[in-house]
């Protein structure tokens, strides 16, 4: 099988190199990655606390969170690594935002594991 070059025209292998493109898609990834976790980690809560009174609307919270976060910080964060990228004059290529985006989500679910937050 061959491998096709960076110039055949196909968008998944045609680097971006405007900050507005980065951006947005380092952001859709992590909206969406996080949203997918969110909704598995709301799934679990649902199945362990679908008899309790109050319990059982848990797991709503929980997928607003996992809409809400990639909403206020994802922005921030894909914002940033954009415009380092931009800054430096690199072109990003549709892969990288895909590891840049599941980062964020992988780093926010280290962060809420190991409850570093908590002992600050």
């Amino acid at each position: 099988m061959a491998l096709r070059s960076m110039n055949s025209g196909n968008t998944f292998y045609t680097p971006v190199s405007s900050f507005a493109e980065m951006w947005y898609q380092i952001f859709l990834w992590a909206l969406f990655s996080s949203i997918f976790v969110h909704t598995i980690a709301g799934a679990i809560c649902f199945a362990t606390l679908r008899q309790h009174k109050y319990g059982k609307f848990f797991p709503l919270l929980i997928i607003i969170m996992g809409v809400l976060l990639p909403l206020t910080s994802g922005i921030l964060s894909s914002a940033a690594v954009a415009f380092v990228y931009r800054a430096s004059g690199y072109q990003m290529p549709p892969l990288y935002a895909l590891f840049w985006g599941i980062g964020q989500t992988v780093v926010a679910a280290c962060v809420g594991f190991t409850r570093i937050l908590a002992t600050l």
